[in-house]
């Protein structure tokens, strides 16, 4: 077997009751829940698991979600599966950031709070997100320059599948465009903002403040910036990074296809959702993607040793 990668997933994957069997489950799960709390002052556990519209603002979505990625990370790492490297999509980066060993939970936890309230702040002009199926990456871009307005490519997924960002009125004309073009589906996402455009500027410099206090360990497993698609060779490029990351396009496809030349087979997805696994299987069917989302879903890990043939 080649090398084992941990995957977290971006905001928009959240779910109500997600990682709720894993708090009932596991006391270490227990305890990233209440750590969450603490550090945030929030009743994170009440966020996640209780039926309510908190979960879906930015505010406070993005503190839920780490603390459910955090927790099943923990379910994972008693499992014993380990990971040789590691990447998230946009803030699921920051799980990643605890994989490295750069972040603490509790860190993290304080940092998650503060940029969503920043990114909550900046999305009060409004903006809009969609999903677009079908087209070339290369067409995309092209209809976006072309757009009136301010629109532009927030996520590389996968081949087939980006998303755009914008103004709201930019991205209902560069819809119609991309329909004109032959696009498959144009799908609108719920979200509160024009995530990973140049509007969101504003917010990184915000987050730039925060992360001036936070420290940050040497990086212990490799993990793969989504800013740039690549590795982070030094701890030095990171809080840079986070910054641009709010408003930078998400490199996904180039991270996963970086890590499979890179000689990695097997990729962990850890968080609600099985979007990542998806992604993968559009990049290369020939990979293994293992989603754990589910307390369930930790017996598919025995699938790594096996693999490996110990």
């Amino acid at each position: 077997m080649g090398k084992v990668a941990f995957l977290f997933p971006g905001q928009g994957s959240q779910t109500v009751g997600m990682a709720k069997d894993f708090y009932e489950a596991y006391p270490a799960c227990r305890e990233v829940f209440d750590l969450a709390s603490e550090e945030s002052g929030l009743d994170v556990g009440e966020i996640c698991f209780q039926e309510n519209e908190r979960i879906h603002r930015t505010e406070y979505t993005q503190i839920a979600l780490m603390a459910a990625q955090i927790a099943i990370l923990r379910a994972v790492e008693e499992s014993g599966a380990r990971a040789d490297l590691t990447a998230g999509l946009s803030l699921g980066e920051y799980g990643a950031l605890v994989v490295s060993g750069v972040l603490s939970a509790a860190e993290v936890f304080r940092v998650a709070r503060k940029r969503g309230i920043v990114m909550q702040e900046a999305c009060a002009r409004g903006g809009a997100m969609a999903a677009v199926l079908g087209p070339e990456a290369g067409l995309v871009e092209e209809i976006c320059r072309r757009t009136p307005g301010q629109v532009f490519v927030a996520n590389y997924n996968c081949p087939g599948e980006t998303v755009i960002t914008g103004e709201t009125e930019a991205v209902s004309k560069a819809i119609e465009a991309l329909d004109r073009a032959g696009a498959k589906r144009c799908v609108p996402l719920k979200v509160s903002g024009p995530f990973h455009s140049p509007l969101l500027a504003e917010a990184g410099r915000k987050l730039g403040e925060v992360l001036k206090e936070v420290p940050l360990g040497e990086i212990q497993v490799p993990y793969l910036s989504s800013v740039t698609g690549d590795y982070v060779t030094s701890k030095d490029q990171i809080k840079g990074l986070l910054i641009r990351q709010v408003s930078s396009p998400v490199l996904w496809q180039q991270c996963m296809e970086r890590m499979i030349a890179d000689g990695t087979d097997v990729f962990v997805e850890i968080g609600p959702g099985r979007s990542l696994a998806r992604f993968l299987r559009r990049i290369d069917r020939n990979v293994t993607a293992i989603s754990v989302e589910k307390v369930e879903d930790l017996g598919r890990l025995g699938r790594i040793k096996a693999l490996s043939g110990a």
